[in-house]
């Protein structure tokens, strides 16, 4: 028995050190990775080198609410097609709602199509699917999340993210860094244009909330799209994705420009939608709930 009380006694103390040695050095770790990376400054410097105005971009990170945002990245980086159930969305209380929608804007949804040759009932499958008719746009920041996003190039940023995911959840370390530089950049792109749009359009950037992948408004462009693709669906001399004659002009701009025609047979529809989304479980859904609407006409 004394034998057990002392073996017990010496395990305490064990995890006690263990802890001490082990567990703090990564919270103080982790601390100084979050203190270097909030302030986003190597990617100011970036952005300034290519040609943004300094006093701007000043202007934009040094808002309190600008910072690294661990939460929204972090899905992104756990997000797995498989586990959506897009087959919901062909229910018939989703299929009354897409009805009412297409009775609600029907002149913005005639007139894009009309002017795209782009059918009605894609673009209203595509805003169900994409974000229940406008009603879950997303909630993350969207300067956060591709700031964070696109400082991931930097080793002490990618150690935040990695020790922020559930262990259960991870990538190999290998491949969690090979994504994450691939992203970093991808993300630095986004991130270019979603300023661009910002200052364009004169809109302050930490006012914009998304997904967590940076997807903007009812349509859920990404802001690459929405600087060349994007359009003044209200003629109101603005570009406003949480507009829904913006968001209904805008998808069949899209889609026309990726090979949209009047008529198009089922094949190349889906080569079009696939480039909307490139998923063909979401492509195949989006063909279902438009011929479900077609046939309810």
């Amino acid at each position: 028995m004394f034998k057990i009380k002392n073996l017990r006694n010496y395990l305490r103390i064990l995890f006690v050190y263990a802890a001490v040695f082990i567990f703090v050095p990564m919270l103080v770790y982790a601390k100084t990775i979050k203190d270097k990376t909030k302030s986003f400054d190597s990617l100011e410097k970036r952005l300034v080198d290519d040609g943004f105005d300094k006093k701007n971009i000043a202007g934009i990170y040094n808002n309190k609410s600008v910072r690294f945002d661990l939460k929204s990245v972090s899905l992104f980086f756990m997000h797995n097609e498989a586990n959506l159930n897009y087959n919901a969305f062909s229910a018939k209380k989703y299929m009354k709602r897409a009805e009412k929608y297409k009775q609600q804007h029907l002149n913005a949804l005639n007139g894009a199509e009309k002017e795209f040759g782009v059918d009605k009932n894609i673009i209203t499958s595509i805003i169900l699917v994409e974000t229940k008719f406008g009603t879950n746009t997303g909630k993350s920041s969207v300067i956060n999340t591709l700031s964070t996003m696109a400082s991931l190039s930097d080793r002490e940023a990618r150690d935040l993210l990695w020790m922020s995911i559930p262990a259960e959840r991870r990538l190999t370390r290998e491949k969690f860094k090979k994504k994450s530089i691939k992203k970093s950049g991808w993300a630095y792109g986004e991130l270019k244009a979603f300023i661009k749009y910002t200052s364009r359009e004169n809109i302050r950037p930490d006012k914009i909330f998304g997904s967590y992948a940076g997807a903007v408004g009812i349509a859920q462009f990404m802001p690459s799209n929405i600087i060349s693709l994007a359009v003044d669906g209200n003629n109101d001399g603005k570009v406003d994705l949480f507009n829904h004659a913006d968001a209904i002009f805008s998808i069949a701009n899209y889609l026309k420009h990726h090979g949209w025609y009047p008529d198009i047979n089922e094949k190349n529809a889906f080569k079009v939608i696939y480039r909307y989304n490139h998923s063909n479980y979401y492509v195949n859904t989006i063909l279902k709930i438009a011929n479900s609407l077609k046939e309810e006409k």
